[in-house]
């Protein structure tokens, strides 16, 4: 008997077995240890063409969000898919280099870009930069102009719209710190203009992240499409308009558009306002990547109490941050089914913090040494991993064409301070 798992298309329960793609995820925990990322491909690239699919026939360039997962096997999927990319650092731009992405694809994101990176992007010749402030602007004219370079530049616009979201990964409201004031928005547009070594080349908006309605893109999109008239009157070109990502996926109960009706919604609302013939940008990460995921874990301790039973597992926070940090609901799966009465555990990590749990209150019938899944794990998962505690990030696996695929190995705590030094010996 095949139970598919809501939510994640990609997840089904075969007689009993959790399986991504046909792949028995608890042989693949046995397999290749514990803590264990498996990703779907085919997850990926149906996702992606869903929003492919939506912009035909119109000039678009999708970007992956990378900071949902940078793993260099998840670009090279998407770069092989015709995507673009959006960065936010440096070391993006040479992780999508590496992947095979092209250059001419990539918008170069983020408050803080420090003259090196600038100079990183113009060398090599990003799409564009979508800048946040007009401070940025300066500096990156002064750093094209000292290279001879011209750089393509899109004012990222604060609209001061409620995405409706998680106070941490809300980042279109006026006391948020990205991008430029709504009301601001047009004099700095003059500022670019006017500065040597710049073209202007577009407008750019993202208001946060894990969005379950279209109505804040589209009040958005409403007051960008007011900032390109206003712009346009100046005698400014706007050539692109870039409505940035952020859509939610199901970790519970959610029910978020999908990614074709919300960008149909988009494109109605751009052609009922004139502006049909403008190339669209759209930044998705989370939508790409987080339902195409698990983290794998193993269950290493059983704690009974009397107020709570605690399931000790050998994944923790700096494995998966997000529970920690935004108390995130994630649902957790046993990997084999197991018959007998289940019991409400808090599933926690041996990190030396209260803050260390996978999930709370959670029904599950499972004994010492069964394989756990924590689904939607695929963004900001891997990602937002650290060393805390000196614990090695987990092993990454791809599963493509129904056969696994390491794509990141296991990290070895001597790696993890090889670039240390001891203090000379006292003489």
């Amino acid at each position: 008997m095949t139970i598919m798992l809501p939510g994640a298309p990609h997840l089904a329960r075969v007689a009993g077995a959790l399986t991504l793609d046909g792949v028995d995820l608890d042989m693949l925990g046995r397999q290749f240890g514990t803590p264990l990322f498996v990703y779907s491909q085919r997850s990926m690239l149906d996702a992606a063409v869903a929003y492919q699919r939506a912009l035909v026939g119109r000039p678009h360039l999708v970007c992956y969000a990378m900071k949902a997962n940078s793993n260099l096997a998840v670009l090279q999927t998407f770069a092989s898919a015709g995507c673009g990319f959006d960065i936010v650092s440096g070391g993006e731009l040479e992780r999508v280099l590496a992947a095979g992405g092209q250059p001419g694809h990539i918008v170069f994101s983020g408050v803080g870009k420090t003259r090196a990176e600038m100079q990183q992007a113009l060398a090599v010749g990003v799409r564009c930069f979508n800048v946040e402030s007009e401070s940025e602007l300066h500096r990156l004219s002064q750093v094209a102009v000292a290279m001879g370079r011209v750089a393509p530049v899109s004012l990222r616009v604060n609209p001061d719209v409620d995405a409706g979201t998680h106070p941490y990964i809300s980042t279109g409201l006026r006391d948020n710190k990205f991008g430029v004031a709504h009301e601001q928005a047009v004099q700095v547009y003059r500022v670019a203009a006017s500065l040597p070594g710049l073209k202007v080349v577009g407008i750019d908006c993202h208001i946060g992240s894990q969005i379950t309605h279209s109505s804040p893109y589209l009040d958005a999109l409403d007051r960008l499409l007011d900032l390109v008239e206003a712009v346009e009157a100046e005698g400014i070109a706007i050539a692109h308009v870039d409505l940035g990502g952020g859509l939610g996926i199901t970790y519970t109960d959610e029910r978020p558009p999908r990614a074709d009706e919300l960008v149909a919604a988009m494109l109605a609302r751009l052609d009922a306002r004139g502006h049909g013939h403008r190339e669209v940008l759209l930044e998705p990460g989370r939508s790409l990547v987080g339902n195409a995921g698990v983290l794998l874990t193993e269950v290493q301790y059983l704690k009974p109490g009397a107020a709570k039973n605690f399931c000790i597992v050998d994944a923790a926070m700096n494995d998966l941050l997000r529970p920690a940090l935004y108390q995130a609901w994630m649902a957790i799966e046993p990997c084999r089914q197991r018959s007998g009465d289940a019991l409400h555990w808090d599933v926690v990590g041996p990190v030396c913090e209260s803050g260390d749990w996978l999930g709370r209150d959670r029904s599950l019938a499972v004994v010492e040494g069964d394989l756990l899944a924590v689904l939607s794990a695929g963004a900001y998962g891997m990602a937002m991993a650290s060393n805390y505690n000196t614990r090695p990030r987990a092993a990454e696996v791809m599963i493509v064409d129904g056969q696994p695929v390491l794509v990141r190995e296991r990290e070895q705590a001597s790696t993890l301070f090889a670039g240390e030094r001891l203090l000379p010996a006292p003489r």
